[in-house]
């Protein structure tokens, strides 16, 4: 191997992160620009000794037990979305929140809550609002603003609201406990949904045109159907509680507790009906191509991290900050979480994870901050990168299931006020770490 390089380790991490910026720029798949970058990286530095980094990266992606449950929770999720449980989730909210001045908006960030207990994907939540909530309220003469901005801020929760998916790959590249950050999510999660409906509440109530309450004659529905309609809407709360009850008292690991999700909705799609070969068919495809991206992108992240490592780069850019720049760990911390907005601008959530969680992991371990917390800062912040103007993913992809009548200058404005809700929620976890750690302190502390 070769002990020594002409050009600085600095110097090389530099050019290895830019290399793989402008790859990802240019429109290469995520996998591939940091694997690639990595391997050649690799081979530069240590001959045909960096061979054994991806090899190594691989062998610690198969042994890594928890990642069971990144298939059994997507498969989950697909049962109940395709089987049309959700339908039912939305049904209940017509019937219950619609006598109020926008009630119907209020109901479709419950059900966004709900659909990311079940899923976990805020893709999941975005096609679900979008083809269910979105129609409904739009006949019923709602703000196209409003409503769109509530569909793309309620699927912002299914990165955050267990059991989320990137909160298991930031538990794999971080090397953190999958259970606490879960529970780091629940409250924050809760919080930034109470948020969103206090906000629309006060706007409607301001305003009732952009969200006038159900007629009268819609409003008399017998008290029988609501009440099936509410046992039908709290099937997905049951299967998420028989899920996780298990696992927070410890009577289950995390993979059982996936596996016990994963049938629970499966048999329930089986005993209301709805299970066929088509629904079986697309669940496991689905399940199948997603599974098999997140891993290429996983192992692509701990072949970039390896180099990482061991260039010393984490050391370096530590030593610059703190060192010949004098800022405080607070300030290097925003700065981070700045530089999310600008990534968020042509990457999605998963790709600017494990683009930055080689550099950034480390150095808030470096700089004292608890990572658990951290997780949750960074979901928080993805999430607002991915919905924020000109380039946010999420604006994009809303526009593609969008009808027509709702242009991208309408996405646009519809997202601003929820971006600023979020912020200040991000501000509030920032400043009182506390609103995330608790649970998972009282549940692992007992």
């Amino acid at each position: 191997m070769r002990k020594s390089s002409p050009v600085s380790y600095e110097l090389i991490a530099l050019l290895m992160f830019s290399s793989m910026m402008l790859m990802l720029m240019t429109g290469q798949r995520v996998f591939a620009a940091i694997g690639g970058v990595a391997v050649i990286a690799a081979l530069a530095l240590w001959g045909t000794g960096g061979s054994t980094i991806p090899f190594a990266s691989a062998m610690k992606l198969m042994k890594w037990y928890p990642l069971l449950t990144l298939p059994m929770f997507i498969f989950m999720g697909y049962i109940l979305s395709e089987s049309k449980i959700a339908d039912d989730l939305y049904k209940m909210f017509h019937v219950w929140m619609g006598p109020i001045n926008g009630g119907l908006a209020i109901g479709t960030i419950g059900l966004m809550v709900l659909i990311s207990a079940m899923n976990g994907l805020s893709v999941a939540g975005m096609a679900i609002g979008a083809t269910i909530a979105l129609p409904e309220l739009l006949r019923r003469n709602y703000d196209k603003r409003m409503v769109t901005g509530v569909i793309q801020a309620g699927s912002s929760l299914g990165i955050l609201v267990p059991p989320s998916v990137v909160l298991v790959l930031y538990a794999m590249i971080a090397r953190q406990p999958v259970g606490q950050l879960w529970l780091a999510g629940v409250v924050p999660g809760l919080m930034m949904a109470a948020m969103f409906i206090i906000y629309i509440y006060i706007r409607c109530r301001l305003n009732p045109k952009l969200g006038p309450a159900l007629p009268k004659d819609e409003r008399n529905v017998p008290m029988a159907e609501k009440l099936r309609l509410l046992r039908a809407g709290l099937l997905p709360v049951a299967i998420f509680a028989a899920m996780m009850v298990p696992f927070v008292n410890g009577w289950t690991s995390l993979v059982e507790s996936s596996a016990i999700g994963a049938l629970t909705a499966f048999m329930a799609a089986v005993l209301k009906r709805r299970m066929n070969k088509d629904v079986f068919e697309t669940s496991v495809r689905q399940t199948l191509a997603i599974s098999c991206m997140f891993m290429w992108i996983i192992l692509a992240a701990l072949g970039f991290g390896a180099v990482f490592d061991g260039l010393g780069a984490v050391k370096a850019i530590d030593n610059l900050f703190t060192e010949q720049m004098h800022l405080s760990p607070l300030t290097i911390l925003i700065l981070m979480q700045l530089s999310f907005l600008v990534m968020g601008t042509f990457l999605d959530d998963t790709a600017m994870l494990v683009i930055v969680a080689p550099l950034y992991v480390p150095l808030v371990a470096a700089l004292g901050f608890d990572l658990i917390w951290y997780g949750v800062l960074y979901t928080i912040t993805t999430q607002i990168a991915y919905m924020t103007p000109p380039f946010g993913y999420n604006l994009f992809l809303m526009r593609a299931m969008a009808p027509p009548e709702i242009g991208i200058k309408d996405i646009y404005s519809s997202i601003l006020p929820f971006v600023l809700v979020m912020v200040l929620a991000l501000a509030l976890i920032i400043s009182f770490p506390e609103i995330a750690l608790w649970l998972p302190e009282y549940v692992y502390g007992k």
